[in-house]
């Protein structure tokens, strides 16, 4: 398989492993592929994500923990679009990353899908889920 040309960046600032770990737990398949950690007396905090790699049905993602502090986070503007292949898995998906987070549009039947919801998650991930 060849290396993808682009990969989606995730920057978080202490919450790149709760957030990759919890993306994982949702869609399948997916997996770690690799995590770096910050060691002792470097610019991140000891064992934070210096850099890692997963992926989530088959698409790869970089994240990180930022040790510099931003006056920006995610937006809506950019989301993940997710093609579920049954209504049990739109549901599921759509409910877990809806705790804690904010509905941009609710679960529902629109003339585009018969089944679709936006939201961003509680990390403030922009997800837009299709059926």
């Amino acid at each position: 398989m060849s290396k993808p040309q682009i990969t989606p960046f995730l920057m978080f600032e202490g919450q790149a492993e709760e957030a990759m770990n919890f993306y994982t737990s949702i869609f399948k398949p997916s997996e770690i592929i690799s995590i770096t950690r910050y060691g002792a007396n470097e610019e991140g905090a000891e064992g934070s994500i210096h850099q890692a790699a997963f992926s989530l049905k088959g698409q790869t993602f970089t994240c990180i923990d930022s040790f510099i502090k931003h006056n920006f986070t995610f937006t809506p503007s950019i989301s993940l679009f997710v093609n579920c292949e049954t209504d049990a898995e739109i549901t599921e998906a759509f409910e877990k990353l809806a705790e804690g987070g904010t509905v941009l549009m609710p679960l529902g039947n629109y003339p585009f899908a018969t089944k679709f919801g936006w939201v961003q998650d509680r990390f403030g991930v922009s997800w837009q889920l299709s059926f």
